[in-house]
């Protein structure tokens, strides 16, 4: 698959087979019901039951059964694709609400454990975006092979069993430990989520969808802190797991009995094992079929999320990008107990508020995100003839990178003087509205401009993503300590600044780059 192929899929209209391996993720040409044809029962027990003349030819090669079989997700009744994506919305928020929970409770968990290492105690959140790091690069290409169901309950169980063991955990180097395999399972819905959004929504209608799948990892670090203050000041640091685990727990059983596969490959492959069991024609093959062994596969899709940050300097730069801004939210988060609470004087309980301005600010860019997104999109194609292209998501990130400076500049230099803490607070609401609107932007200009590997490609930006996040905040305080905190979240905020050219720079050039032989990279 290459990155010209993959480009000229954006466009179409219906699910192709090409070398039973290309995949097309997008709206479907819905001809009248009386078109749709007919099959004997001699037709499906010799394979046939595609309609396309193309796949005909092939009489034992099994595929959708025409553009309105209701296997397709993309034609699942709303209800159906409601329940998926709030389940998935719904563990998708769980796991980046766990990531920061602990956070005002790290001074109580610091001194159960008889520590003052202020590297260890940011090393509590690092751990846990270190498994979104190192999850991602085998959970992505799993759920190519296997598809994502299997993945989710899989992964939905280890969270809940490895947040129960952070909750037990007798010293601290168990807990950092338990903590990095809670992130590796916790990776799961944020990894593969957008490629579960892309098998299920066309492109025109993805943005909305999009957007209320990343309030998940977008809003939920703001909200973890300040139910996990208020928890610990109430209890004890250790309910800061319970509480993830016992969700958990409720979120496996939903999902056990109400989430459906979504990932065409696999729903094929289990209607093709079900007509060879009921027909009995042991050479009835899946369209979709990979020609490769299984674990020729696994290492083929292991090594694409990193082709793709090495090889497309699209994926590798906005997959930069967005790791920059998204881990000044985890620095603000490091840094919060200490300037709200013995700068402003917030108890530990209250410190929690202080979390709820990059939460405000996180949902009302959603709000500006989704609601722009699917409308420029529709703009600009109504302008161009009516072809679509993934570069027109890119105003959104625009707005949003202007955005997260001023929010930068703002947060820094109304701590430095100790102005109301009201100010500061503001600061970081415009810090998380700039970021989602810059994030949602990104992702989904990333998932149509390469549908087929969506979740390789969320794969890779969450990798750069979650390493930024984990290894920035070990340096923060040192960095603060330093440079104080007006000039230090400025160094921040002029890194930004240096950034904002980028989307202008992949919208006027970026189908070129795409289609260039230079970077025609085979994933």
């Amino acid at each position: 698959m290459t990155l010209q192929a993959d480009n000229e899929k954006a466009s179409g209209s219906s699910f192709s087979i090409n070398n039973h391996l290309d995949i097309q993720l997008h709206d479907i040409e819905r001809p009248s019901i009386s078109s749709h044809p007919r099959f004997t029962k001699d037709d499906v027990k010799h394979g046939i039951t595609n309609p396309s003349s193309e796949v005909v030819k092939n009489v034992n090669s099994i595929d959708w059964d025409g553009p309105l079989d209701r296997q397709n997700p993309l034609n699942w009744s709303t209800s159906k694709k409601a329940t998926n994506i709030t389940l998935l919305s719904l563990i998708t928020f769980l796991s980046p609400f766990t990531s920061t929970m602990i956070s005002p409770g790290t001074q109580s968990l610091m001194t159960s454990f008889n520590s003052t290492s202020t590297t260890l105690a940011s090393f509590i959140t690092s751990s846990y975006l270190l498994g979104y790091a190192f999850g991602p690069l085998v959970l992505a290409p799993l759920s190519e092979i296997h598809g994502r169901l299997p993945i989710y309950h899989v992964c939905n169980i280890l969270f809940l069993i490895f947040n129960i063991a952070c909750a037990v955990a007798p010293n601290l180097g168990a807990l950092i430990g338990f903590r990095l395999l809670a992130g590796i399972a916790g990776s799961c819905p944020v990894t593969i989520g957008a490629g579960s959004i892309a098998d299920m929504i066309v492109r025109e209608k993805r943005g909305g969808a999009m957007a209320a799948w990343m309030l998940g990892p977008l809003f939920g670090p703001s909200i973890g802190p300040l139910v996990g203050g208020y928890l610990t000041e109430a209890t004890s640091w250790r309910w800061s797991f319970w509480v993830p685990a016992i969700a958990g727990g409720i979120l496996t059983i939903l999902t056990l009995f109400f989430m459906s596969e979504s990932y065409p490959p696999a729903i094929i492959a289990k209607k093709t094992a079900q007509l060879i069991q009921t027909t009995s024609n042991s050479s009835l093959v899946s369209a979709l079929q990979s020609p490769l062994a299984p674990s020729a596969l696994l290492k083929q899709s292991i090594l694409r999320p990193l082709k793709m940050l090495t090889m497309s300097p699209i994926i590798f730069l906005l997959s930069m990008y967005t790791a920059i801004v998204y881990s000044y939210l985890y620095l603000c988060f490091t840094t919060f107990p200490t300037i709200f609470e013995e700068q402003y004087g917030f108890s530990q309980g209250s410190s929690g508020l202080a979390y709820l301005g990059i939460g405000v600010g996180s949902f009302i860019g959603i709000g500006i995100g989704g609601f722009l997104s699917d409308r420029i999109l529709k703009h600009l194609t109504a302008r161009h003839a009516g072809k679509p292209k993934p570069e027109y998501r890119l105003p959104t990130m625009v707005v949003g990178g202007f955005v997260v400076p001023v929010g930068l500049f703002m947060y820094g230099w109304t701590a430095e003087v100790k102005a109301h803490w009201i100010l500061p607070i503001i600061g970081t609401g415009l810090l998380g509205t700039g970021t989602v609107i810059a994030y949602l932007a990104s992702s989904t200009y990333l998932i149509d401009a390469y549908t087929t590997h969506a979740a390789s490609v969320t794969a890779a930006s969450t990798v750069f993503r979650s390493l930024l996040g984990a290894l920035l905040p070990l340096a923060g305080r040192s960095m603060y300590a330093a440079l104080g905190v007006g000039w230090g979240t400025s160094v921040l905020a002029f890194i930004s600044l240096a950034l904002i050219p980028l989307p202008f720079v992949f919208y006027v050039c970026g189908q070129r780059i795409r289609e260039s032989k230079r970077f025609s990279v085979e994933f």
